[in-house]
């Protein structure tokens, strides 16, 4: 069933005005959102219809007065097959042209661009030819951003384009014969308001190059506006299908119409498709009725939004849940307007400074650093230094204290443990390194008389006995030699001599 909300009662009936500040909310919230727009959206841009009095069509019908066509024969492929009609036909789309070429994108074109902006909008789907929505900064499938010139089989890159247009571009011409596509100049549009269409130049110059070489000459064919009309199959009908198919299996949570009828076969299959698959996408009735109050929001993700001025055929009831009456710039400025206010963090924009001044120059910013704590450091020049900490409770530095430039050299850094000099090694030492670096051995200043001069040592310098001419004079020798160490004195033991004394007897005389 389809709810119908108009927008001029919005001001004086309460439940109106807080289903569409639910609704507000729910684009706000939602983050894969599938526009739909047809010829309603550009009606506020200048660009004026063929149905009015001064309309286009009236126009026309001032430079062809025994022409009876109606207003849906000028875009259908039928035309072509009288010259007559064909005329009709380049005369129309040059005044189309012509006030489509002055007119503006409108507040509904850059809310679409928004979603975008926003990253909520899966991708836009549009009936029109005027190419608004790629002026208002969105990239369509005519645009040649998104053609692929690989040797692959798709002609479009999926992923640039962010505005699929279902009828073609009316800012390009293409051949009838070669397919060869150009944009569309003011010469081409001077053609076409004459009633006749210009030769395609690829196919001229392939029939002279025949001719040249005296061959048979080729078909050359004419220059048409590259839209694509009623009953006639679109260039790139293929990856359009790709690019839906693909649209479908990324489960958008919501579908927005805007500004068309919905009378086009081919255009009601695509939004069909599209509903029911953003229906399959709703939550459950279950998690609904367990979501907290404040959270019921959610009930509108998964719906399908019409906004139009005229009311959708029976056979949309079930397919479209809610038709908001009015204009579409109306309801897209109240979007934004109750967008901004639920959720004004998604608004907020970060700003860059950019700096001025001349090309040579680096501009009216200067940047400089403050190195605090360098003056009285004891250590070596390369010694590490501790890292400036931010403390609390202290006053900030005058304006008179040192302050270095930042272009200043800065003391080297510390050198790695691999060429740090013998002294420091920890191996001869009681102590970690850490404990070593931290503290400070104060070194005893070595006097000039220990020095001593080249071989002028106790080594080389020795005294002789008998000294030879051919020796050198060393000088004397600035380093005393050192005393031999004393030992303890210790009574020398003298060798002993054992004597054996042999006392002689005397021998009685024999009686």
């Amino acid at each position: 069933m389809t709810v119908t909300l108009d927008l001029d009662a919005s001001t004086s009936d309460a439940p109106t005005r807080r289903a569409l500040s639910n609704l507000s909310l729910a684009v706000a919230k939602c983050k894969k959102i599938v526009v739909v727009t047809g010829a309603g959206i550009s009606c506020s841009c200048g660009i004026p219809d063929f149905r009015s009095f001064d309309g286009l069509y009236a126009l026309v019908k001032q430079q062809y007065p025994d022409v009876v066509m109606k207003g849906r024969d000028l875009f259908d492929a039928s035309l072509f097959r009288d010259s007559t009609s064909t005329s009709v036909f380049y005369t129309f789309i040059s005044q189309l042209k012509k006030s489509i070429d002055v007119a503006s994108p409108s507040p509904t074109h850059r809310f679409i661009k928004t979603l975008d902006s926003k990253k909520k909008l899966l991708r836009s789907y549009t009936q029109n030819i005027d190419g608004l929505e790629e002026r208002a900064g969105l990239v369509g499938s005519s645009s040649q951003e998104a053609r692929s010139h690989g040797k692959g089989k798709s002609k479009l890159k999926l992923k640039e384009v962010r505005n699929v247009q279902l009828h073609g571009d009316i800012h390009r011409v293409r051949c009838t014969f070669c397919s060869a596509e150009y944009p569309c100049t003011q010469e081409h549009m001077d053609t076409f308001l004459s009633g006749t269409a210009p030769d395609c130049p690829d196919c001229a110059s392939r029939s002279s190059a025949r001719v040249a070489r005296s061959a048979r000459a080729l078909k050359v064919g004419t220059l048409r506006p590259a839209i694509v009309l009623y009953d006639e199959p679109h260039p790139l009908g293929d990856d359009i299908g790709s690019i839906h198919s693909a649209d479908i299996a990324r489960k958008p949570d919501m579908l927005i119409i805007m500004g068309t009828s919905l009378k086009v076969h081919g255009f009601k299959k695509l939004v069909k498709d599209f509903a029911r698959a953003v229906h399959e996408s709703a939550p459950s009735p279950a998690a609904l009725a367990a979501a907290p109050p404040k959270k019921n929001v959610k009930s509108f993700a998964g719906k399908v939004i019409f906004v139009n001025k005229t009311a959708p055929g029976s056979e949309w009831d079930n397919i479209i849940d809610y038709h908001i009456v009015g204009e579409t710039d109306r309801w897209v400025e109240k979007v934004t307007e109750d967008w901004k206010k639920a959720r004004p963090s998604d608004w907020e924009v970060q700003k860059t400074l950019v700096a001025t001044g001349e090309v040579n120059t680096t501009g009216t910013f200067h940047v400089a650093k403050e190195i605090t704590n360098t003056i009285g450091l004891k250590g070596k020049a390369g010694a590490k230094r501790k890292s400036d900490r931010k403390r609390e409770n202290v006053p900030e530095a005058n304006a008179e204290d040192d302050v270095f430039d930042i272009t200043l050299p800065l003391p080297s850094p510390p050198p790695s443990p691999s060429k740090r000099p013998r002294s420091r090694c920890h191996y001869d030492v009681e102590m970690s390194p850490s404990k070593k670096s931290r503290e400070v051995v104060a070194r005893k200043a070595v006097e000039f008389e220990e020095r001593g001069l080249l071989f002028g040592n106790t080594t080389n310098a020795k005294t002789r006995s008998n000294p030879s001419k051919d020796d050198f004079d060393l000088g004397e020798n600035l380093i005393k030699p050192k005393a031999a160490p004393k030992r303890s004195a210790k009574a020398k033991v003298p060798n002993a001599q054992v004597e054996v004394v042999l006392e002689s007897r005397k021998v009685a005389a024999p009686l």
